[in-house]
């Protein structure tokens, strides 16, 4: 029976091609071939429009809602875009001018909203290499100057834009790099900086870290907290406001962008300083120090216990320095005393490092006159977080290390017998 000559079915054809040439051009594209370094950079390019549009898109939508106010007559709808952007140029560190004031307090909210479009961006497009990586983070801190020059920032507002830039593109585009199919493992990326560290240095900073983390966790299970306690004081401003549907999603969204805010403050909260929200307060364990404050739900979330049990609140730092210890224990291969000694200390050193730059860029200024100091202090907390970590690891590891033991032994064993050489003589 001769073959069917009929019209092949689109699956057969598909199926033919790919029998004839596993690697068709059909399922390619032109940047298939390009320079590793060119895919970097359109990855870059992609995450910083993508984190860009999220912002710009909704606020023209405000704008086209609200269009028909007579009070928004005069506006065009370049004032959103502008808007969007010093937001966005805000979240990256460079401080904003909104009113005729100077907004300086970084939404970490929003700066967490540019990590995650780095992350998707280099997990779908981007290439795992060294080159792909430089001219990822580089083309994004470069875009981030770019568009801070064109909003005007000035010469120290570009800087800025570059650092912010890089510190976003590093720790989005990095993670999603790391996450590629053709990626290297993390252990096998950093082998070469960890064994040229000593061993202690290495765990410290690992327990640090992990420390640094459940600090964090503390103080957002607290945030969570001070919400449900607060609920009703936050539905009776929102209420107060009177506001539509738009301006109620508008403000819910403005809000969420500095729950994190929020959550470092709590932190600081529990580390014994407090923060304040506006200049003359104060919330901390041992004080409530309140004033007028800005009509914005959130902040009816702001503590108002004082003294009580809350004055026990920084032994919970040092509760989180005895699990780093305990840490450095399981992790640890001690080969001399010091050893142990050295790890506890790098843990508070990392603890507090890191801690103090989350108070730092959750402060600044949030509006003109009271309002120009907001956040807690970074040295305060940072020291007391290094004293807190640093007393409960010690606690933890120090004194059940089986080094420590023997080598306080071999000590007590040598005054012994200097005194009794003393005696004898």
């Amino acid at each position: 029976m001769p073959p069917s000559t009929g019209p092949v079915p689109l699956a057969g054809r598909v199926r033919r091609v790919l029998q004839d040439d596993p690697h068709p051009t059909f399922f390619t594209s032109a940047i298939d071939g390009a320079p590793r370094w060119t895919i970097g950079v359109l990855t870059a390019v992609q995450a910083a429009a993508l984190s860009l549009l999220t912002l710009a898109v909704p606020a023209i939508a405000v704008f086209v809602t609200t269009a028909s106010d007579p009070a928004h007559a005069e506006v065009a709808w370049t004032r959103a875009v502008v808007v969007a952007t010093n937001l966005w140029l805000l979240a990256h560190g460079v401080p904003a001018g909104l009113g005729g004031a100077v907004v300086s307090v970084i939404p970490l909210g929003l700066t967490m909203l540019a990590v995650f479009t780095c992350y998707a961006s280099a997990r779908r497009s981007g290439h795992a290499t060294r080159t792909g990586a430089v001219a990822s983070i580089g083309g994004y801190a470069l875009l981030t100057g770019l568009v801070g020059l064109v909003a005007g920032a000035g010469v120290l507002g570009v800087l800025r834009a570059v650092l912010g830039g890089l510190v976003v593109g590093a720790l989005g585009l990095g993670a999603g790099l790391l996450r590629r199919p053709e990626a290297a493992p993390w252990a096998q990326v950093v082998a070469p900086l960890r064994d040229r560290l000593p061993e202690p240095v290495v765990v410290g900073l690992r327990a640090g870290f992990v420390a640094a983390a459940g600090l964090l966790a503390l103080a957002a299970l607290l945030t969570t907290l001070w919400v449900l306690a607060g609920h009703a004081t936050i539905i009776d401003v929102a209420r107060g406001l009177s506001l539509d549907a738009v301006g109620g999603v508008v403000l819910a969204f403005a809000e969420l962008a500095f729950v994190p805010n929020l959550v470092v403050w709590a932190l600081a909260w529990i580390a014994g300083p407090g923060f304040a929200v506006g200049a003359g307060t104060r919330f901390a364990p041992d004080a409530v120090v309140a004033g007028p404050l800005p009509a914005l739900p959130l902040l009816g979330a702001l503590p108002g216990a004082q003294g009580g049990p809350v004055l026990l609140a920084p032994l919970l730092v040092v509760g989180v320095g005895v699990l780093a210890g305990l840490a450095v224990r399981r992790w640890l291969r001690p080969v001399r005393a010091r050893d142990v000694v050295v790890a506890v200390g790098v843990v508070a050193c990392t603890v507090g490092v890191l801690v103090a730059l989350l108070v730092a860029l959750a402060g600044g200024a949030a509006g003109p006159g009271r309002m120009a100091h907001v956040g807690a202090s970074p040295l305060w907390v940072g020291l007391l977080s290094v004293a807190g970590c640093g007393l409960g690891a010690a606690g933890a590891a120090v004194p059940f290390d089986r080094t420590v033991r023997d080598a306080l032994r071999a000590r007590r064993a040598r005054r012994r017998g200097v005194a009794a050489d003393v005696a004898a003589d």
